[in-house]
């Protein structure tokens, strides 16, 4: 919660004060400018209405953070036309406004108009060659066929795991040994001198079935502390004081061991639910804000499901479908994005958490518990952030399903080629076991991001410190 105001809202409070007439604001008037990306206009209005109204504490918190998701949307969409057709005029050396409005209009380029100003997504040109099947078929006639960094990798570990488990009637294979060393670095003077910096970090889970043997190996600060392993975000906090003119670094290093695992799961497998079970009540019901069960959702669920009874095989055609409609791009934060679920649908993309949750909402509404995780991918080559789910299965348990994987073509084995449906590589670092729970220690400003927990989490007294100030970075040793 912010303990001071602004010299802008002082002044607007002096103003009303006087007695001078002042049109009221109404939080109608705002949303229906920030809908139209009056941002500039609408954060004004916010000042005027906090001056206007009587509030709680909770009520301002909230219209500062609506000011803050309306600054990382300008954040987001930082693209001009010129920077989009630096990228788009090397496979299309003739593009014309003609064929730019085209892929606005149906979502391929993803743009906004914010203040009167056309911006674009920062990777918006770079999506377009994933999203219109055209364009990407224009960018591999140009660049030749391309073969990603994990399917490189899963071409050959894939294989291994399915023969080795399918031997061994076993879900769990061999792990994969990891050292990480992760560190965020705060850019110099982007807070005052002598100020205390709060840091939370990434930490492995050490109560998770395929992740064990986690060793914390050093911490570029005495102080720091681990959060219980029964919070669903894991996180390792330490503060450090800033020093004028020099970066503030966080880093710390550990091992542990990652474990693969594949059900070979069928539907005869399957028996049917305790549906009075806590578990099933919990992981089927709905969940603020981006798991609803709305009317779009419902008619998808129609079309896609339709009338079969089978839990695992209504999983089945939800993930097919979301592959085979849903193609990975990058996309914006999860923190300005009301329902992730329904951005996916209204764009025709999204990327791994966006497309997971996808997943999870309609398992849900077909009566299949599901959960989100995440953490990263730890493939050589393929370092990233990560998410995926997982769904439960009476008579099984809980089983990964890594919906951006999607498919895996590279093999004519209808196992390999439906792995994820059931099953994840050992390349894993699993942090988080749900979605949008609290950190510990508690942060008191609004975090950066508000759905997932991956890259850290920095705040001072003054508020958030919000990703455009710090970097993160981790490397990996496989052991």
């Amino acid at each position: 919660m912010k303990n001071f105001i602004s010299f802008s809202l002082l002044c607007l409070i002096m103003f009303t004060s006087c007695g001078t007439k002042t049109k009221t604001v109404t939080l109608q008037d705002i949303d229906t400018e920030r809908a139209a990306g009056n941002f500039s206009h609408a954060k004004k209005m916010i000042d005027l209405y906090i001056a206007q109204n009587d509030l709680n504490e909770k009520e301002v918190y909230h219209l500062y953070a609506a000011k803050d998701t309306m600054d990382r949307i300008v954040v987001d969409f930082n693209k001009t036309k010129e920077d989009v057709l630096e990228v788009i005029t090397q496979y299309y050396p003739e593009v014309t406004d003609q064929m730019l409005e085209k892929w606005e209009d149906d979502k391929s380029l993803e743009m906004m108009v914010i203040d009167g100003e056309k911006r674009y997504y920062s990777r918006a040109a770079n999506g377009l060659f994933r999203i219109d099947k055209e364009a990407f078929a224009k960018k591999e006639e140009v660049n030749g066929p391309a073969v990603s960094a994990p399917d490189s990798i899963l071409s050959i570990a894939l294989p291994k795991i399915v023969s080795s488990l399918s031997k061994s009637g076993k879900t769990q294979g061999d792990p994969v040994k990891m050292k990480v060393t992760y560190t965020v670095t705060l850019r110099a003077n982007s807070v005052p001198e002598g100020e205390v910096v709060r840091c939370w970090l990434p930490y492995p889970r050490e109560d998770h079935r395929r992740q064990n043997n986690v060793k914390l190996l050093s911490v570029n600060n005495k102080n720091y502390i681990i959060s219980p392993s029964d919070y669903s975000h894991r996180t390792l906090y330490m503060e450090k004081t800033t020093v004028k003119d020099e970066p503030l670094i966080f880093s710390y290093e550990f091992s542990y061991y990652s474990i693969p695992e594949w059900f070979n799961l069928s539907a005869d497998k399957v028996k049917p639910y305790d549906t009075h079970s806590d578990l099933y009540k919990t992981y089927t019901a709905e969940r603020e804000t981006h798991v609803i069960f709305t009317d779009k959702i419902k008619e998808v669920s129609a079309q896609v499901v339709g009338d079969e009874t089978n839990p695992f095989l209504k999983a089945k055609k939800i993930y097919e479908w979301i592959t085979s409609n849903y193609p990975w791009a990058g996309a914006r934060e999860y923190s300005t994005l009301s329902n992730i679920p329904e951005y996916v649908l209204d764009n025709n993309h999204g990327d791994c958490g966006q497309v997971s949750l996808l997943f999870i909402t309609l398992a849900r509404y077909n009566g299949i518990p599901a959960k989100w995780q995440s953490g990263f991918m730890m493939h050589p080559g393929a370092l990233n952030l990560h998410d995926w789910a997982e769904a439960y299965f009476e008579g099984v348990g809980w089983i990964p399903v890594d919906q951006s994987f999607g498919r895996k073509y590279f093999s004519d084995d209808p196992r390999i080629i439906n792995f994820f449906v059931n099953g994840i590589d050992g390349y894993r670092w699993i942090v988080n076991d749900d979605y949008s729970q609290p950190l510990f220690p508690a942060k008191t400003y609004t975090r950066s991001e508000t759905v997932d927990f991956q890259r850290g989490e920095l705040e001072w007294r003054g508020g958030n410190i919000y990703f455009n100030k710090w970097r993160y970075r981790f490397e990996v040793e496989y052991l």
